[in-house]
């Protein structure tokens, strides 16, 4: 376990650990990692619906619901904010959720966070974040799971499919909310390119916003299967053995591009 959380850190030298020692632990359904994209490419109003949409899922009947009705009805929850690189002041550390008033507390103190945005996208400094956390908490899940929402390509830090892949080692479970509210230069689309290149592990899965009013109901459902266990029948789905179609490079390309003009 130790080798393997050091493997995991050294995909990125920023990440940033939880404190384990202010941890309960003990067995939990699932280990769920919330890793939401703060970039730029999103304006302002953009960043405050995703935030709300975090907490008004945080708080729905169907979210607690999916908690109650697991084999063990509770789940470890984090959260963190990242661009390109993660943003330390913004990890809300391991919470054991398990009625309502453990949703609404979590969902407050995601609420009280400021809203800043970041420069660039580290799509592999998220998932080396996550895999982090998730390899050094004192909880025992059924599965472990790093919710990533993005609106663009990794294009800085290492490459994101062997943070991917490294974390997949893992046991490690990574889905998608690919935010597809402007064209990405993902070829394909932003939700194929998450498909090919971010998400892995088994049932792993990806949807699609493509409306800023749909964030909330998004946000939701994903959640919601994400604790069931569940996969939705139209989703981008890539098989670990499979070669990616997409070229995973592409956001570092396009950087390249612009810095170069």
């Amino acid at each position: 376990m130790l080798t393997t959380l050091a493997m995991l850190m050294s995909l990125s030298a920023t990440a940033t650990a939880p404190m384990v020692a202010q941890q309960r632990g003990g067995e939990v359904d699932v280990e769920l990692v919330l890793a939401v994209d703060t970039s730029r490419s999103m304006d302002y109003e953009e960043v405050r619906v995703q935030r709300e949409g975090y907490v008004e899922a945080l708080k729905h009947k169907e979210f607690i619901d999916a908690v109650k009705t697991g084999l063990t009805g509770r789940i470890a929850i984090s959260y963190f904010e990242w661009a390109g690189d993660v943003v330390p002041e913004s990890i809300i550390d391991w919470t054991v959720i398990e009625n309502e008033q453990d949703a609404i507390n979590f969902a407050a103190k995601l609420e009280a966070r400021p809203i800043n945005t970041q420069r660039r996208t580290s799509i592999s400094a998220a998932i080396a974040q996550g895999a982090t956390m998730i390899v050094a908490n004192s909880y025992r899940g059924m599965r472990q799971v790093i919710d990533v929402s993005g609106d663009g390509p990794n294009n800085s830090g290492n490459p994101v499919v062997p943070a991917r892949n490294k974390a997949m080692e893992a046991g490690i479970i990574i889905n998608g909310l690919a935010i597809m509210l402007r064209p990405s230069g993902a070829a394909g689309g932003l939700d194929k390119y998450y498909g090919d290149c971010v998400i892995g592990g088994p049932g792993s899965f990806v949807l699609p916003v493509h409306e800023i009013e749909d964030f909330a109901v998004a946000v939701r459902r994903k959640l919601v299967l994400e604790i069931s266990g569940l996969t939705p029948g139209t989703t981008v789905q890539k098989a670990a053995a499979n070669q990616p179609s997409s070229d995973c490079l592409v956001g570092e390309k396009q950087w390249q591009d612009l810095f170069d003009r």
